[in-house]
């Protein structure tokens, strides 16, 4: 790439970015914009001239500035099932509290190369995004114009300035496998993980590996299955665990829609809970005290999330500083399925 230079006083231009990246300005354009393709490689070295100039575009620093729709967005994979609606409510809640309306955008119905941008600078004042809704490009391309972005339960990719809020995982793993180990000596315990790629499923697996590994107890991969955060792929796994004779005492289920799923599996087989096989799930959804046992699990506090989040953004909104990270804690709730009560 060229050399391009810039002062304080004259802040970088289109022209600047597209010298430096040795491209035109439409092709900036298309990045800065997000709303044609362009070539992967083209678009890292639009990025790079974008971050080492500072450049931000005229009609973004228009809209930042002016903060005029008033409006929040929220990026999630969808907003139907048990574990979205308390998240949901902490968000509308602040947003609305502090005078801000509430988009929201659902992507887990497209693939990432087919998802548009239709929440961003142009129709919102800060983005709430939640873990793999956003492609790394634009999350790149929204940080050079300084638009306020949180992550909810996502660590900022290295070199993005985004603050993240989050719950314990790998503490309440801990906590859950080793109420099983402590108090109702089990050993053989099946691990319904979370999607891959996931981060509260791969905290999640640590505090199940280090609980284990804590009271001396070897890791068996084949007790590690997967439950995908979801109570249909979790019956299934446990259907097809128990065809192929795996013998285990109990479960832990990294979250507690997979644990409705093993529950009712479980059922078909003529298995009883807790009698036969105890079972912990995670994050202390409303039907969990509801199920028949009511599930011990750990409790996150998902609405709480929601709220601190839509406070940082608020805060980001109005030019204020803000915490990097915010970690919540998690701790465990007894009920009837694990044998307790």
């Amino acid at each position: 790439m060229e050399t391009a230079t810039h002062s304080n006083n004259n802040p970088a231009t289109i022209e600047d970015v597209a010298r430096l990246a040795g491209v035109s300005i439409a092709t900036v354009s298309r990045v800065v914009n997000g709303k044609s393709p362009v070539v992967p490689e083209t678009a890292q070295r639009v990025m790079d001239a974008i971050r080492e100039l500072n450049y931000v575009p005229r009609a973004a620093a228009r809209i930042l500035a002016s903060k005029r729709t008033n409006t929040l967005g929220l990026i999630v994979p969808e907003i139907s099932g048990e574990f979205f609606a308390p998240m949901l409510r902490g968000i509308e809640a602040t947003a609305g509290e502090a005078g801000f309306d509430l988009l929201i955008h659902t992507t887990s119905y497209r693939k990432p190369e087919m998802r548009r941008h239709t929440l961003g600078e142009h129709n919102t004042d800060g983005l709430l995004v939640f873990i793999g809704s956003m492609e790394m490009a634009e999350l790149e391309r929204l940080n050079s114009i300084g638009f306020p972005v949180v992550f909810l339960h996502q660590t900022a990719p290295e070199g993005l300035n985004i603050p993240i809020v989050t719950v314990e995982n790998k503490k309440g793993a801990m906590l859950a496998v080793e109420h099983l180990i402590e108090v109702h000596d089990c050993r053989r315990i099946l691990y319904l993980n979370g999607p891959d790629g996931n981060e509260d499923a791969g905290w999640r697996e640590r505090g199940y590996r280090m609980a284990l590994e804590k009271h001396g107890i070897p890791f068996d991969p084949a007790l590690l299955v997967p439950g995908d955060f979801s109570s249909r792929r979790s019956a299934q796994t446990i259907r097809e665990v128990l065809q192929s004779g795996l013998q285990f005492d109990s479960i832990f289920s990294g979250d507690d829609m997979a644990g409705v799923g093993a529950l009712s599996a479980l059922r078909e087989a003529g298995l009883r809970v807790p009698q036969d096989v105890k079972l912990v799930g995670f994050d202390d959804i409303p039907l969990a005290r509801h199920l028949t046992p009511p599930l011990t699990t750990i409790h996150a506090p998902t609405e709480e999330v929601g709220r601190i989040a839509t406070d940082l953004l608020v805060r980001l909104v109005r030019r204020e500083a803000v915490e990097s990270q915010v970690l919540l804690p998690t701790e465990l709730t007894i009920r009837q399925s694990c044998g307790c009560g």
